[in-house]
């Protein structure tokens, strides 16, 4: 496919300094480096830089990697080629990065064998693996202003429009999450760093409340976070303890709480926890509740945990990475009920809203509260702009440069509109429980648990010749090679993870495109390799009796 005739691009050799501008000048350096050829060299690096004069070559360059991808992407009938890590590793190494290819399309060509024959391709309706999304072209083309824009989201004096257009769509998804008009936050990286700002903030807030004790005067923070606790389900993402490790912590100030049968936190379990630390003379800093698991997509009872959090006065956050797509979802925004009630809410629109990667943003109930990562330089962000109201991002966010990856959800907003977003995510909700209803009706597949969003929980375990289930060890032994070969087939890609100590595959439907038809061909696939890998060990363990 060709979207635009080829366009000719100069023939740059920056290695010889050749090029439009280059020119024939003798002087030598004391160096020894021929000072003509170094401004030979900068001459013909100028003619890459994005600015008004390069404007044409830009535009050439970036469809011809527009249409390298988009040819890639009509020819590529399976999400994986299969590759290995020795060959791709062998691949990369052996270009010479001290060698400058003569030109874009010489380096495209390069880039289909060190990168996109064998990239894993999350469009494909076979690829259900982790919660990577499908991409909408809206923000694509966001994408690319935005990268060739290159605004830094830290002050204004950088980033102006996009300030504003990043601070419309905060208070855009805190109303959407209900969080009330006193509501603020920011852009980030994704749900780790979301989840880390979130516990940051309370973490200070706690330490705020502390200092206000006199039997605490004088002390430094390192004494006043020994007591400090957080309370999270035992299905929770794992950066809540990575963040608490980060924030001084320790991984052992993370209280793991009961979910029930449905993996969802459940509340009497919480309530003990919570009357025990207190008993024990610990600080309840806060308390977690998911939106969205990453294995089951269950979603905490919110309000019921939002109460037991205010009674112990700990700040109660929601991480909603996943589940945060049901603010747009035409049919299961109600799984949300109770999400206002938080302090601060993580969402990552790079999950259920199809941005490309990266798009977070961490919300706040209480705007203030932003001030525990506020930090001001002279070179900066002075206190004196704060005080004159300049809206500098960079005193909301512990990031200082950052890109501005709002623009890709407002383009996809204004083109597509949020019920067009909201519509994708609940055709894979629909999938899922179809799908769901297709393993429990097979004999040689086991679900762990009914469907939540989107995600599925199941293993192989067939019946045997005796009638009899395949064994607990047998099937634990199983399931994750039968994942790495349907990987390593490049046919499908699912995802694995463990329930109670034993090994399982995950299915993460994200794609509204898939059919029935499309994943029940990866359960044939799973069937047949699981059948192979069965035959194979029963012949290895005949030709050694």
């Amino acid at each position: 496919m060709t979207l635009l005739p080829d366009v000719d691009e100069p023939r740059v050799d920056f290695e010889a300094g050749t090029g439009p501008h280059a020119q024939n000048t003798p002087a030598q350096g004391t160096s020894g480096l021929d000072f003509g050829s170094g401004v030979e060299l900068a001459l013909a690096a100028s003619n890459q830089l994005f600015n008004a004069r390069n404007a044409p070559r830009y535009v050439a360059q970036v469809l011809q990697g527009v249409n390298t991808v988009a040819t890639k992407l009509e020819r590529t009938s399976q999400p994986f080629t299969g590759v290995g890590p020795a060959e791709m590793k062998r691949r990369v190494e052996a270009v010479d990065l001290e060698r400058p290819l003569p030109d874009t399309a010489a380096a495209l060509e390069e880039l289909q064998h060190t990168y996109l024959r064998d990239a894993v391709y999350f469009h494909d309706a076979k690829y259900a693996a982790h919660l990577n999304c499908p991409v909408v072209i809206p923000a694509l083309v966001g994408e690319a202003v935005l990268s060739a824009v290159n605004s830094s989201m830290d002050t204004w004096d950088q980033s102006a429009g996009a300030t504003m257009i990043e601070r419309r769509l905060i208070d855009w998804t805190a109303e959407r999450l209900g969080l009330g008009n006193t509501a603020d936050g920011v852009f980030t990286s994704g749900g780790s760093q979301s989840n880390l700002q979130a516990l940051l903030i309370a973490r200070n807030h706690a330490v705020a409340r502390l200092r206000q004790d006199p039997a605490n005067e004088g002390l430094r923070l390192p004494l006043l976070l020994e007591k400090l606790r957080i309370f999270t389900s035992v299905d929770s993402h794992f950066s809540i303890q990575k963040s608490a490790s980060m924030l001084g912590l320790g991984f052992d100030a993370v209280v793991s709480v009961a979910c029930a049968a449905d993996h969802r936190m459940d509340p009497a379990a919480l309530a003990s926890a919570l009357a025990t630390a207190h008993s024990d003379g610990l600080v309840p800093m806060a308390v977690v509740g998911t939106a969205g698991t990453t294995d089951f997509g269950a979603v905490d009872p919110l309000a019921d945990l939002a109460a037991l959090a205010g009674a112990y006065g700990a700040w109660f956050h929601v991480d909603a990475a996943y589940g945060g797509g049901l603010m747009v979802s035409n049919r299961h925004r109600h799984l949300l009920d109770g999400i206002g009630l938080a302090d601060s809410v993580t969402v990552d629109f790079h999950k259920t809203f199809f941005q490309p990667v990266s798009s977070s943003a961490l919300l706040v109930r209480e705007g203030a509260m932003l001030r525990h990562v506020t930090y001001y330089a002279d070179y900066l962000n002075p206190e004196t702009a704060a005080r004159a109201e300049i809206p500098n991002q960079v005193d909301k966010s512990i990031q200082t440069t950052r890109r501005f990856d709002a623009l890709k959800l407002w383009l996809t907003l204004r083109i597509m509109g949020a019920n067009a977003v909201g519509a994708l995510l609940d055709e894979a909700i629909d999938l899922a429980a179809r799908v769901s209803s297709v393993l429990a009706a097979d004999n040689d597949f086991e679900l762990a648990a009914g469907p939540q969003l989107s995600t599925l929980v199941f293993r192989y375990r067939p019946l045997t010749a005796d009638g009899t289930r395949l064994s607990e060890d047998a099937a634990d032994e199983l399931n994750p090679a039968i994942r790495s070969a349907v990987f390593e087939s490049g046919q499908a890609v699912v995802a694995g993870t463990k329930v109670a100590g034993r090994h399982y595959l995950k299915f993460t439907l994200l794609n509204a495109e898939a059919t029935l038809e499309d994943i029940g061909e990866i359960i044939a696939l799973l069937r047949s390799s699981g059948e192979s890998l069965l035959a194979g060990s029963a012949a290895r363990t005949e030709a050694h009796a």
